[in-house]
């Protein structure tokens, strides 16, 4: 794609840009997403059912702390039960987790829906547009943003954002994030997960640019699980001591033999490190059985609508098993696929990854996709 600012301008404003303190809570963090906000608007993917939203879990666009506010948001004829759910602005009980990279909150005591609403406002509120939500599956996507806060804050600048031409600068760099929540018997759990590209040249003129993947940022999302406590009603002490506390990741073993992927964690704990690992490697959840073990996953499509290029066969294609690239094995016609954890003994899981009708993938494409969850699962 063509950039609309002179490139050499806006790849230095992002190399400028790249200094940033890597204490908890001290990032800046000034998003803006370049598609345009939406009030109360629900997207949802392709072959999922409408999730049927009621008014109680709706929050205006910044918002609403106290009863009466949301009652004239709302209408007043709405009951107090419902307004009480969806106006939640703390929880007592509330910790950060950590197993290798990933991290999650855990929230005692509270649903997934009495969270949703907070968590939508939360995304608006930071400058996100939530692209997709589906509060059924427990699954949220914002759409991509700037950090603009990695901007130079020169004179230049203020000068262009002066005459109206701010968006003249630009970084180089875009994130988005899939937001997962999962019912567990003690709460709620809450999982960030970050996606991130960056623009780079393509001809010798350097006239012409293309986006390519960045590797998920571990720290990013740390940052903003603590920011999210902070909103739940935790101090902000409170919440950079829980992203210190969980600054030395365990080191789980794991292993791929005869195209199963073995991890040593018991299944309740398995199964929502394999839910996140799935978000950061580009496969979208369609659908889960957790009685069976089982993910039902589809390749994210569209994943860089505002940067792709048919020549780079899009964003994500760098991390597409289905494509693995063996010419002797034709690619799966249906691109849905089952994810299946069985726990093989105390303190072992099994991962394997089937078409729909049970049978394994072609073994470079199992290699491929087992690779790349155990990279995660680390």
């Amino acid at each position: 794609m063509k950039r609309s600012a002179p490139a050499a301008i806006l790849l230095l404003t992002g190399l400028m840009a790249g200094c940033s303190t890597s204490e908890p809570l001290q990032n800046k963090l000034d998003y803006k997403s370049e598609a345009p906000a939406q009030t109360n608007k629900l997207e949802v993917p392709p072959d999922l059912t409408a999730p049927q939203i009621q008014n109680r879990y709706e929050l205006p666009r910044s918002g609403v702390a106290s009863l009466n506010e949301l009652n004239q948001a709302q209408g007043s004829s709405k009951a107090p039960a419902s307004t009480e759910s969806a106006a939640v602005t703390k929880v007592d009980n509330v910790r950060m987790e950590r197993a290798g990279s990933q991290r999650w909150l855990v929230a005692e005591h509270k649903q997934p829906e009495e969270l949703w609403p907070v968590l939508k406002a939360f995304w608006q509120d930071n400058g996100f547009v939530i692209k997709t939500e589906d509060p059924q599956l427990g699954i949220m996507e914002t759409d991509w943003a700037e950090n603009r806060a990695k901007l130079p804050n020169d004179v230049i600048r203020k000068f262009m954002e002066t005459v109206g031409l701010g968006n003249v600068y630009s970084t180089a760099e875009r994130d988005k994030f899939r937001i997962r929540v999962e019912k567990t018997a003690a709460g709620t759990e809450v999982y960030f997960s970050h996606r991130g590209m960056y623009e780079v040249f393509v001809d010798e003129g350097k006239s012409e640019t293309k986006w390519q993947p960045r590797p998920a940022d571990p720290q990013l999302e740390a940052e903003l699980l603590g920011r999210f406590m902070i909103r739940l009603g935790q101090t902000e002490e409170r919440a950079k001591e829980a992203i210190k506390q969980t600054q030395t990741p365990e080191a789980p073993n794991s292993q791929i033999v005869n195209g199963t992927l073995t991890v040593s964690d018991g299944f309740d704990r398995a199964w929502r490190r394999v839910g996140l690992a799935l978000d950061r490697i580009g496969l979208a959840v369609s659908d889960r059985n957790r009685a069976q073990g089982i993910y039902y996953v589809k390749p994210v499509k569209g994943e860089a609508e505002s940067g792709k290029t048919e020549k780079s066969g899009g964003f994500w294609s760098s991390l597409a098993f289905w494509s693995s690239g063996d010419k002797n094995e034709a690619a799966p016609k249906d691109e849905e696929f089952l994810v299946q954890l069985k726990e093989d003994s105390p303190g072992k899981t099994q991962i394997a990854l089937t078409d729909k009708a049970g049978k394994p993938l072609p073994p470079a494409q199992t290699r491929t996709a087992l690779g790349k969850l155990q990279a995660e699962l680390q």
